[in-house]
């Protein structure tokens, strides 16, 4: 295949995925609207939704770089991105003694950095771990 055309089509498809995996995390792992709170010019919310997708990219760059196919590529794509959904429940989980909803609503930016170093660092584990 055409070495451009092949860029673009993974690039389209890494682009879709990161989409969905933002839409995934919003929707599962906060009973917040962090996009409203963005455009109320939350900090935290921002922080959090941010190394979110930062996460999200380093897994699915990792998904493009070690793939063998588009396939690959989309699999593993998806795994990384439930990886990240599940770490960030079970993070609100073992903080059960304050919500992060509640913190990131109040823009305590302590923890929109927390959650913001957390994303990033569990998407960085996660991609390191999508190699064969």
């Amino acid at each position: 295949m055409n070495l451009y055309v092949n860029f673009l089509i993974y690039l389209g498809v890494a682009l879709l995925l990161l989409l969905i995996g933002m839409i995934l995390f919003e929707k599962s792992t906060t009973k917040i609207n962090e996009f409203q709170l963005i455009r109320e010019k939350n900090i935290s919310a921002a922080l959090s939704l941010g190394g979110k997708l930062i996460g999200l990219a380093f897994v699915l760059g990792s998904s493009i770089e070690n793939s063998i196919s588009l396939l690959d590529m989309v699999i593993w794509g998806a795994i990384g991105i439930v990886a990240q959904i599940i770490t960030f429940i079970i993070a609100e989980l073992v903080t059960i003694r304050f919500s992060i909803n509640q913190a990131i609503k109040e823009d305590n930016r302590a923890v929109g950095v927390i959650l913001f170093t957390l994303s990033i660092s569990v998407g960085w584990v996660v991609a390191k771990c999508l190699t064969y």
